[in-house]
């Protein structure tokens, strides 16, 4: 397998190694032989992960062998080294969970301030769609949180242990973003444990939160979507006196649910998730970022394109998309509100205004637009429908996303 086939591409491969005619296939997930043979053949766009996990199930593999999220092993830290396995050191540590002691007892944690002081940058970084260099600093940052979790007593114990709790976050929502699906599950657990220890219903309810991002990379999403349910049934108590802490959590919430339910097919709960989010958004009043949610009503609409698009109804989502105003929210969600629109404008064959979109979007976080699988897929897709030789701007920008030699 490589980087530059399509999902299609890849459904045909898994299919005929499984020995597995198009026929069977075509029949086990409820579609038409013609349909399949297009879709294998990239003559129709598979664009929606409901449809896709269907087809990975029924070739009994993982959604990510489908999807083939690229992973950040080959990017690196400002140094020069390698930084998932760095993280991945960091988060599997056997000492970390076992009551022989941390890894390292000479590790001297820095002060509640400075511990802070680096988690904010660390967020800040993320959300300016600097994914390389958040993964290569977050071990760091992890150590000198456990250590201080340690080693602290009193108030500043649990000013660790908050820190802890976003920093394994932060790990997690990194680690879900490039296709390390396990990994974000150690995270979030151990930032759960921490948060929990902690007392700190806010915190607790953010990682949460991340809990049914990581359940959807791995297509889980009718489990995602209880989990929002019982999540916010968690959060509901504290609601009388929220603060804005909490309720961009809460409001958050439900947006990670909406795009669960519309994956799951399930119009109706994605309609109530938007509803409950749009209703927090109100009482908050605007956008902020309280916890790096990036919450108000523009996150509300921007999900309300993205689920559109999940749901299949593109031309809700070319009439809104392009009409929503990202300007004041961080990076990372505008870039990725304008992959959503891209997508929208392909799948209504508007190819000239998606790639100027997503050369847009390149523009302003490459990173993110290199490595995001749907950029990828959108321009191995043009490629390959291409009936004349594709223009120069198309073919530079596969050559950027590496989808094209």
């Amino acid at each position: 397998m490589t980087s530059t086939l399509t999902i299609g591409e890849r459904v045909a491969w898994y299919r005929r190694r499984r020995g597995m005619s198009q026929e069977v296939l075509a029949g086990l997930v409820g579609r038409t032989v013609d349909w399949l043979s297009k879709a294998e053949n990239n003559r129709i766009e598979l664009d929606r992960l409901s449809v896709i996990k269907s087809l990975a199930d029924a070739l009994d593999v993982a959604l990510g062998d489908l999807v083939a999220e690229p992973s950040l092993v080959e990017w690196t830290s400002d140094s020069g080294t390698q930084t998932v396995p760095a993280l991945r050191a960091a988060l599997m540590n056997y000492r970390n969970v076992t009551p022989f002691g941390p890894a390292d007892n000479t590790v001297e944690p820095p002060s509640v301030p400075v511990l802070q002081h680096e988690l904010a940058t660390l967020w800040e970084a993320y959300q300016a769609s600097r994914f390389g260099y958040v993964t290569g600093r977050l071990p760091s940052l992890i150590a000198h949180a456990e250590a201080a979790v340690s080693t602290f007593t009193g108030d500043d114990l649990s000013a660790a242990r908050r820190i802890l709790g976003l920093a394994n976050q932060l790990a997690a929502t990194q680690l879900t973003k490039i296709g390390e699906a396990d990994l974000a599950w150690i995270a979030a657990d151990r930032g759960l444990t921490a948060a929990r220890a902690a007392g700190d219903i806010v915190v607790t309810g953010t990682l949460l939160r991340t809990v049914a991002h990581a359940l959807q990379a791995t297509g889980r999403y009718r489990e995602a979507v209880q989990l929002t349910n019982d999540a916010a049934n968690y959060l509901e108590p504290h609601l009388r006196k929220a603060t804005p802490e909490l309720l961009s959590v809460y409001g958050t919430l439900f947006l990670a649910g909406s795009i669960a339910a519309a994956r799951a097919s399930d119009a109706i709960t994605t309609r109530t998730f938007l509803q409950a989010a749009d209703e927090a958004a109100t009482r908050l009043g605007r956008d902020a970022n309280h916890l790096w949610t990036a919450f108000g009503p523009t996150n509300v609409a921007i999900h309300r394109v993205a689920t559109a698009a999940e749901l299949g109804d593109v031309q809700v989502a070319v009439d809104l998309g392009p009409r929503v105003d990202t300007a004041g929210l961080p990076m990372e969600r505008r870039v990725r509100h304008a992959l959503e629109v891209a997508r929208a404008y392909s799948a209504w064959n508007r190819s000239e205004e998606a790639l100027a979109t997503l050369l847009d979007a390149e523009k302003m976080a490459p990173e993110q637009v290199r490595y995001h699988v749907l950029s990828r897929q959108l321009v191995l897709t043009w490629i390959r429908q291409q009936k004349n030789k594709p223009s120069a701007t198309l073919v530079d920008l596969a050559r950027r996303l590496d989808v094209m030699d």
